[in-house]
């Protein structure tokens, strides 16, 4: 019956999408995504009608999809160049949109062979990811384990979610995350840098930990007169500040071990505050200056350590580690 689905609805959408009608949708772009070519795709992610349409409400989301597809490609095609069958982690997957996005993309566009692993502490999401998986047809490629990222064994689960039994340590060549909330992204990039993964990218979400320590410390009699302090008290400033300051922490903490680094806006301000995509790619060995920038802003920020920083390889952590300020600190 869904196989009879499948066909009778890409049928529908393809007699749909006439040239005329996907040339004024795309607005001259040459989009990478199509919805005459990949109907299954743009249903499962609740973008098409029934009638194979594409609403006038969901054209936003429609380009949103095809130009973080178009800021990963690059990447993603170095790691098919590179490897024979890709492995991806999506770590904390939500309602999996970026994960069976990113199965679309190498079985139709790049026709590579790849394993993509969806987390999620939520078993009800991973039941729903699981349902639309099924939507688009690909089991093959596609699974997932309700599990918390802070506790995920990975090559047990990846290979009980691939039903593989050759043991050993999994090769994990690209790492998303994608609106991990708050220190849930340092934990997903602190997972990819100790499995080497070539490629991490990460769209951070809710950055309390920063804002939250700032604010212990502007009602703390040895910091309260800090350079800073006057931004710590405006809510609305601490929060902003917070966000960009904590992505360049990240940022340089990633370059000290070894990836090239670039922080870019995939979809536009007006539509959404949560816009900023952190890209990185292995390229060389650690790097010890990036790591010595790192504590220079850090300590010029009111000495607060970042989640990731206490999670990084011990080679990797900075020689004041000591002397930071945990930013969950329990004072009050």
């Amino acid at each position: 019956m869904r196989k009879q689905w499948a066909e009778a609805f890409s049928k529908t959408a393809h007699a749909y999408w006439t040239p005329e009608r996907t040339e004024q949708l795309n607005r001259g772009k040459n989009l990478l995504v199509l919805p005459g070519e990949a109907p299954l795709l743009l249903r499962a992610l609740g973008l098409l009608n029934g009638d194979g349409s594409l609403p006038l409400s969901q054209v936003r989301k429609y380009h949103q999809i095809n130009h973080l597809v178009a800021v990963l490609e690059p990447c993603l095609l170095e790691l098919c160049e590179a490897h024979p069958t890709v492995h991806f982690l999506d770590a904390g997957c939500g309602r999996s949109y970026l994960t069976v996005l990113l199965a679309w993309v190498f079985v139709h566009r790049y026709q590579h062979p790849v394993k993509i692993l969806g987390v999620d502490r939520n078993p009800e999401l991973i039941a729903s990811c699981r349902r639309r998986t099924e939507m688009v047809e690909f089991e093959h490629v596609l699974r997932y384990e309700a599990v918390n990222i802070q506790e995920l064994e990975l090559d047990a689960t990846w290979q009980r979610a691939f039903s593989e039994s050759s043991g050993g340590a999994v090769a994990l060549h690209g790492l998303l995350s994608l609106h991990a909330c708050d220190t849930a992204t340092d934990d997903a990039l602190a997972l990819g840098i100790a499995r080497g993964a070539t490629l991490i990218a990460a769209v951070p979400c809710c950055h309390a930990e920063l804002a939250s320590a700032w604010t212990r410390m502007s009602r703390d009699e040895a910091t309260k007169n800090h350079a800073l302090a006057p931004l710590w008290s405006i809510p609305h400033l601490r929060q902003a500040t917070a966000a960009t300051l904590t992505d360049t922490l990240r940022t340089l903490l990633l370059n000290a071990a070894g990836y090239r680094t670039t922080v870019v806006e995939f979809i536009a301000a007006e539509h959404t505050p949560k816009n900023t995509l952190i890209r990185a790619m292995m390229r060389h060995d650690p790097e010890p200056a990036a790591l010595d920038r790192y504590v220079a802003l850090r300590q010029a920020i009111g000495d607060v350590r970042i989640a990731l920083e206490g999670q990084m390889p011990t080679s990797l952590r900075p020689a004041s580690l000591g002397r930071a300020i945990p930013a969950c600190s329990s004072s009050g």
